[in-house]
């Protein structure tokens, strides 16, 4: 019978397993600076005596997959020549993620739970969520999800990948599904061999809109940070990725969160003052437990980008990467912000294009 066992577990190690897909781009973090298939990002760049090399400019592009499941809600989403439609919104996004890339953009934040699709909202009733209130994913959404991770790996981009937004998280059954959720989700990036993902846990942890204290700092933020490093560890064979969370506007980390970050991640929200910009920088590397992590802003709203003092350009000369926050204001158009739903993913207004043509300043690329 022995013998039985042994032919049988022989047999069973010759049985072909499941492929991973082979990745073309993979994220890294060397030091301060973050790295793309080994490389620093904007090799040998600097600008204006700053150096750039490193940085990882960003775009808050979080409704990449966004849908309304409230058909009270639905209509609001509409397009200027049709009904709402969550394919059109992916395709169209991308479609429009080369043109990004050739103007200097090496990364996005995306998030399974969206954003307000009105830029900033008192109430939240639409229904965007990838996942049920149960935790388990959704497959309409992680589908249009991994288009667009696929898409960003064959150009060499970088996702932000949040999992939980303080709109939608509250709507969850319990911290148990809130556990579940981030697992699944975690494991899902995994199986699928993703190399070019940073992950972003909550975006702003700290907001009171969030119900469940294991995403709160102040709560079990980084019992859930650590939790996910090690279930990545144990299943990535090509390293585990990189985690972070981020908090409200203006915040800087605990010493106590800052340890457990990859990455720290910065938002500029309500920050009127470049100056600030760079005092968030220099107290975040002041924390005793901060170790020299890139510290990254992917969530900023404000922009003066003809300027010569901005918040875009504070952050690059305290070398610290900046991310763009774009939603659509009162009497704007379609045309306007990348966050408010529907979306033109396009460089399609003047905002759009001043952000777009600094970067490609910054970064050397050259405007087109």
């Amino acid at each position: 019978m022995r013998n039985l066992w042994l032919v049988v577990a022989a047999a069973l190690a010759f049985v072909p397993q499941p492929q991973r897909p082979a990745r073309k781009t993979v994220v890294s973090i060397e030091g301060r600076e973050f790295r793309v298939n080994g490389r620093p990002t904007y090799t040998g760049r600097s600008y204006d005596g700053t150096a750039v090399q490193g940085l990882l400019f960003n775009s808050r592009m979080v409704q990449g997959i966004f849908d309304d499941r409230n058909l009270e809600t639905r209509s609001r989403w509409a397009y200027p020549d049709g009904p709402w439609d969550p394919e059109r919104n992916t395709r169209e996004f991308i479609a429009a993620m080369p043109l990004w890339k050739a103007n200097g953009l090496l990364a996005f934040t995306i998030n399974l739970q969206g954003g307000s699709p009105e830029g900033y909202s008192r109430t939240q009733p639409w229904v965007n969520s990838s996942f049920e209130t149960d935790g388990t994913l959704r497959p309409d959404y992680m589908s249009r999800l991994e288009r667009i991770l696929n898409r960003a790996d064959e150009l060499g981009m970088v996702a932000i990948v949040g999992f939980f937004y303080q709109g939608q998280e509250r709507q969850m059954d319990s911290a148990d599904s809130i556990i579940r959720a981030a697992d699944q989700a975690i494991d899902w990036l995994i199986a699928r061999g993703f190399t070019n993902v940073l992950v972003e846990v909550a975006n702003e942890a700290d907001n009171a809109g969030f119900k469940y204290d294991v995403v709160k700092p102040a709560g079990r933020a980084v019992e859930m940070i650590n939790r996910l490093k090690e279930r990545s560890s144990r299943a990535a064979s090509s390293g585990r990725l990189l985690i972070s969370t981020s908090l409200n506007g203006g915040t800087v980390p605990s010493d106590a969160l800052v340890r457990a970050l990859d990455f720290v991640l910065l938002h500029g929200n309500g920050v009127r003052d470049p100056a600030r910009i760079t005092q968030m920088v220099e107290e975040t590397r002041k924390l005793s437990n901060y170790r020299g992590q890139p510290i990254l802003f992917n969530e900023d709203d404000h922009f003066d980008f003809g300027k010569r003092e901005n918040n875009m350009l504070a952050a690059l000369r305290a070398y610290a990467s900046w991310g763009f926050f774009d939603y659509r204001m009162a009497g704007e158009r379609f045309d306007d912000g990348y966050q408010s739903v529907p979306v033109n993913w396009t460089i399609s207004s003047q905002r759009k294009r001043g952000f777009f043509e600094l970067l490609a300043s910054v970064t050397g690329v050259g405007a087109k």
